[in-house]
């Protein structure tokens, strides 16, 4: 399985993740020619080598306008954000970290209309139009408009106001384009199997915004790493922007700390401070192996379970429960009978959530279920690989489910909804209407227990 890797030990901003695309492979020209589908004018993206800490990878750099990101170093290598505007309205922001970011660029007032009287795709729904009106790949523009939205949404909390009414100053909006898009169109290019992170390095100390003097990291930051395994400390800056934070929570299907792997290709992100500890971002490509070479036989993943005991909840407030937690990503939802204090008949709810998905299942938990609390547990799961094939025949198509045990198939079984489709079409029960599909005859005596043994079912041909 071809994975990609994020290990974000200094952090991660937008540009960032597109120097070390383009450094694990991305071709630069055709993330160009890409984003020009967008039909936006007034940018260009270069891409150079650059070094930090003896370590060489490439720095992504945005020009809007003729002018670079507005960026003027200070005398520790890191920057100040003075952006130049022509908006009417002052600018309040002035970070000092890496890399430009949305939280730079992020305003919740109305503008003048700067020169000309209007703005170039400021406010989260033009830029959402552009994104949705170009000829990008579908996955790219999925990819983007999430990590998007997500941002939006954060930047909304904050300041209390509607996502939509979240905008950007022109040259912001414009530098967060290109780094959000290219890095969606990078990802889509490199199609690996899955995406995986080790622990978000956040950074330390304080950060001068439009709310004040804080501590890192940033209010927006903060809610984008919800539910991430995260760790601060490592650096006296920020070091995860908003934009970084976004790609990850859009993107990583599971984050881990330790594996075995094969790897294939590394690339670097070259961030612009010069510090003593390396300001990169590392990429990798791996094939992921078991220890010791042998193939594993299981898919092992950490997760957690989310667990509460009810007892002033309705049967079908319970079942609409269950189906808001499936379809905002729990891996499963068990709802057991249990007896609570005072003797009282309840129910165990127990939710199997990924960690990415983490902060969205403990918000639906609150808000419809009647629990003020719940236990959260990490826990790790073992799993067999399963591949789905379909059968024909004069019943028509079914499908079916083999599990292997590593190579070897251990078992198959006709999907539900098939068997009992073909059962009532022809009158026949299920185990009759299973042995129809699979081939066997009806010769079997209808017991209502499968005549296979664990074992005994191949996959199908």
């Amino acid at each position: 399985m071809k994975t990609l890797h994020f290990d974000c030990f200094a952090g991660i901003s937008g540009d960032m993740a597109l120097g070390a695309l383009v450094d694990l492979g991305v071709n630069p020209d055709t993330l160009r020619r890409e984003l020009e589908k967008l039909g936006l004018s007034g940018w260009a993206l270069e891409f150079f080598p650059d070094e930090r800490g003896g370590i060489t990878g490439t720095h992504a750099v945005v020009h809007i306008n003729g002018r670079t990101d507005h960026l003027a170093a200070d005398e520790d290598g890191a920057h100040e954000h003075s952006h130049e505007h022509t908006h009417g309205h002052p600018h309040d922001h002035s970070h000092e970290h890496t890399h430009e970011h949305p939280h730079d660029h992020v305003h919740h007032h109305a503008h003048d209309g700067g020169e000309g009287g209007h703005h170039r795709h400021n406010s989260w729904k033009e830029i959402r139009g552009v994104i949705e009106a170009s000829g990008i790949s579908a996955g790219a523009k999925k990819r983007a408009l999430d990590i998007f939205t997500r941002i939006a949404r954060a930047e909304a909390q904050v300041h209390g106001t509607a996502a939509d009414e979240v905008s950007f100053h022109e040259v912001g909006a414009m530098d967060s384009i290109i780094d959000i898009v290219g890095t969606a169109i990078g990802l889509d290019l490199l199609q690996p199997d899955r995406i995986t992170c080790g622990e978000i390095e956040l950074g330390g100390g304080m950060v001068k915004c439009a709310h004040g003097l804080l501590p890192v990291p940033a209010p927006a930051t903060l809610i984008l790493v919800r539910g991430l395994p995260v760790k601060t400390g490592g650096y006296n800056k920020e070091m995860t922007t908003p934009t970084g934070a976004a790609i990850l929570a859009a993107s990583v299907d599971e984050f881990i700390n330790t594996g075995n792997f094969k790897e294939i290709k590394t690339g670097y992100g070259i961030g612009t401070r010069k510090m003593e500890r390396p300001n990169l971002l590392r990429i990798s490509l791996r094939e992921e192996a078991p220890s010791g070479g042998a193939e594993q036989p299981w898919k092992t993943e950490e997760l957690v379970l989310l667990e509460t005991n009810i007892d002033d909840m309705t049967g079908e407030a319970l079942g609409f429960l269950m189906e808001r937690l499936f379809e905002a990503g729990a891996l499963d939802v068990t709802l057991n009978p249990c007896v609570m204090k005072k003797s009282r008949p309840g129910t165990l709810v127990s939710v199997l959530v990924p960690p990415a998905k983490l902060d969205s299942l403990r918000r639906l938990l609150f808000e419809l279920s009647s629990t003020i609390g719940f236990r959260e547990i990490p826990i790790r799961r073992l799993s067999l690989r399963r591949e789905e094939s379909i059968r024909s025949g004069a019943f028509g198509e079914a499908r079916e489910k083999t599990v292997f045990y590593g190579g070897k198939p251990l078992r198959s079984k006709i999907e539900f909804e098939d068997r009992a489709r073909v059962a009532r079409e022809g009158g026949l029960s299920l185990m009759e209407a299973e042995r129809l599909i699979a081939g066997r005859g009806s010769s079997e005596r209808d017991t209502g227990q499968s005549p296979a043994g664990p074992c005994a079912e191949g996959p199908a041909r």
